[in-house]
C-alpha cells in the first residue's frame, strides 16, 4: 500500500516535473495501483484549490482512491511521541501534520511517497519506510 503525501499531489496537481509526481503517475496508471489518501493529507490537498472545478476535478480523483481515517486517540499519543523524540534529538519540525501521517504509515506499516524533508527525518529516527527514487545515469 502505498500513501501519497500532499506534497506530491500538490506537484502533481500543478504539472511539476518531480520524480515524485511521476511516480505518482506510474501508480495511477496501474489497474491495480493501491493508493491511499489519508484524510488528513485529503484535507491539505482539497484546501489550496482556488477555482471550483479544479477542486471539484481534485476532490473526484482523490475520492475514487481508498481514503482512510488517520486518527484515533492512540495514534494522536504515537505522533506526539514520535514528535517528542525527534525534538529532543535536535531536529526541527516544520509541520505537525506531517508527525501525524508519518505515525500513520508507520502503524500500519504503508510505504510514503512524499517531497517533503520533515519525512526524511522519521524515516532515519522512527522507521517511516519510504519510496526512494530509483538512481539515474547509473550504469551496471
Amino acid at each position: 500500500m502505498l500513501v501519497v503525501d500532499s506534497s506530491v499531489w500538490i506537484d502533481f496537481f500543478r504539472g511539476a516535473p518531480t520524480p515524485a509526481a511521476d511516480e505518482l503517475a506510474r501508480h495511477m496508471d496501474e489497474d491495480d495501483a493501491d493508493i491511499i489518501v489519508p484524510d488528513l493529507v485529503l484535507y491539505e490537498v482539497l484546501r489550496g484549490f482556488r477555482l471550483e472545478r479544479d477542486y471539484r476535478n481534485a476532490r473526484q480523483l482523490l475520492e475514487g482512491f481508498t481514503v482512510e481515517a488517520a486518527f484515533s486517540p492512540e495514534l494522536a499519543c504515537q505522533a506526539a511521541e514520535h514528535y517528542r523524540d525527534m525534538v529532543s534529538r535536535g531536529f526541527t519540525i516544520r509541520s505537525a501534520l506531517d508527525v501525524m501521517i508519518g505515525a500513520f504509515c508507520i502503524e500500519r506499516d504503508y510505504l510514503l511517497l512524499h517531497s517533503d524533508r520533515d519525512f526524511d527525518v522519521m524515516q532515519n529516527l522512527r522507521g517511516l519506510r519510504v519510496w526512494s527514487a530509483p538512481a539515474t545515469g547509473s550504469t551496471p
